[in-house]
């Protein structure tokens, strides 16, 4: 894999040492998210995949799969 540039959430605090989720895109336009704690943990999906994991954590709708 080529080396990726992540980028941190605006809603990190800027500090270093917070951790935060972080999203970088691939050459091939491939996105990849991780957890900044994590940093060898990289979920990699499509543009739309993204699009609509993050529509649903803006709309709040998130509910998990065991009924919670």
């Amino acid at each position: 894999m080529a080396e990726l540039i992540w980028q941190k959430s605006s809603f990190s605090s800027g500090d270093p040492n917070t951790n935060c989720v972080e999203l970088a895109a691939a050459p091939d336009g491939t996105l990849h998210l991780r957890e900044s704690d994590e940093p060898a943990a990289i979920l990699t999906a499509s543009r739309p995949a993204i699009r609509a994991l993050l529509s649903r954590i803006k709309a709040g709708n998130l509910a998990l799969t065991d009924g919670r």
